[in-house]
C-alpha cells in the first residue's frame, strides 16, 4: 500500500499479502446486532485493534434533540486519542473493516481522511470477505503500542445546516421508505430534507456485499444528477452511513461533502422544512 492509493478500497487478498505493513482497525458495529467488541474478541484480523463507533468515533449527543445529530462527530481530542491508542501513525497505511457492509468502516475512513491521514482504505466486503479469502482469525484483544497520529479536521468537505438547502445535489443515504417519509423507526419526524435525492447505501453494493465497480457507481449516481464537477453532499439518519455514499463517490473520483448532523440534526429544529412522498 502507498500514500494516495488510486482507490479507497482494498480486497481481502490484497490485505492478506500486505498485512505486515498496515495498521488494521476493526470497527464492527450493527444497529440491533451483537456488540461489536464481543464479536471482535471472538475473532478478528490478526493485529487489528478494536475501535468503538459509539464511544470513539462519535461524541455523546447532548440530549435527544441535539442539532449535531444522534452520532455527533467526535471532538478532535477524542478521535486522535482513540487513533493513537489503536496504534495509528500519520505516515503508516491504515485499513478499516466491519461486518456491516462497510457502513461503520466508512465512518472511520472519513474521519481519518478528514483529519489529514492520506493512506486509508476500507476492506471491501469486510469481515466476511476476509474469512472467505482464507484470512486467519485471532481471538482476544490486541494491545498495540501507542501511535503517533495527529492532525486537525478540515481535509474532507462538510456542509452546515444553514447551507444544506443550497447544495446542488443532496443525497439521502437512508432506506427508500424513510426517504419518502412512509416510516421513521428512529427519529421523531418522518420525511427528508427538501430537494434531496435517494441513493440508499445498499445500492452501492453488489450481491456479495462488496462495492460495485467504479463504472457502475458512476452510472448509479449519474441517475440522480451527480457527475464529475457536481457539487454534492450526503446525509443519512444520524451521520454515520452517509459516509458510505461518500466512499462510493470517492471510488468514482467524485468528492462529496458530509452533512454530519443529518436527518436527526435537521429535525431537531422544528422550524426547518420537511418534504415527503
Amino acid at each position: 500500500m502507498g500514500v494516495m492509493a488510486d482507490t479507497p478500497l482494498i480486497s481481502a487478498d490484497e490485505l492478506r499479502h500486505g498485512l505486515a505493513g498496515v495498521t488494521v482497525l476493526d470497527v464492527r458495529y450493527r444497529m440491533g446486532g451483537p456488540p461489536g467488541l464481543d464479536e471482535y474478541l471472538a475473532g478478528h484480523v490478526p493485529s487489528a485493534a478494536y475501535v468503538d463507533l459509539e464511544v470513539e468515533l462519535s461524541d455523546p449527543p447532548a440530549d435527544p434533540v441535539d442539532e449535531r445529530g444522534r452520532h455527533p462527530l467526535p471532538s478532535s481530542e477524542r478521535f486522535i486519542d482513540a487513533m493513537q491508542r489503536a496504534g495509528v501513525d500519520l505516515d503508516a497505511s491504515v485499513v478499516v473493516y466491519d461486518d456491516w457492509q462497510g457502513r461503520a468502516a466508512a465512518r472511520a475512513w472519513w474521519l481519518l481522511r478528514h483529519h489529514g491521514h492520506r493512506d486509508v482504505r476500507v476492506l471491501d466486503g469486510g469481515w466476511a470477505a476476509w474469512l472467505a479469502a482464507g484470512g486467519e482469525s485471532e481471538a482476544g484483544r490486541h494491545e498495540p503500542r501507542r501511535g503517533t497520529f495527529h492532525g486537525s479536521p478540515g481535509a474532507m468537505p462538510v456542509v452546515a445546516a444553514d447551507d444544506v438547502l443550497d447544495v446542488p445535489v443532496l443525497v439521502d443515504a437512508r432506506a427508500p421508505e424513510r426517504y419518502r417519509g412512509e416510516v421513521e423507526p428512529v427519529d421523531p419526524v418522518a420525511g427528508r430534507i427538501p430537494g434531496a435525492v435517494s441513493v440508499d447505501t445498499g445500492r452501492n453494493l453488489d450481491n456479495h456485499g462488496r462495492f460495485r465497480a467504479a463504472g457502475e457507481l458512476r452510472a448509479l449516481y449519474a441517475g440522480v444528477g451527480v457527475t464529475a464537477g457536481t457539487d454534492v453532499a450526503a446525509y443519512c439518519g444520524s451521520g454515520v452511513t452517509a459516509t458510505h455514499d461518500i466512499l462510493a463517490l470517492e471510488v468514482c473520483g467524485i468528492p462529496a461533502a458530509l452533512y454530519a448532523a443529518s436527518w436527526s440534526g435537521w429535525v431537531a429544529d422544528p422550524q426547518r422544512p420537511v418534504e415527503r412522498g
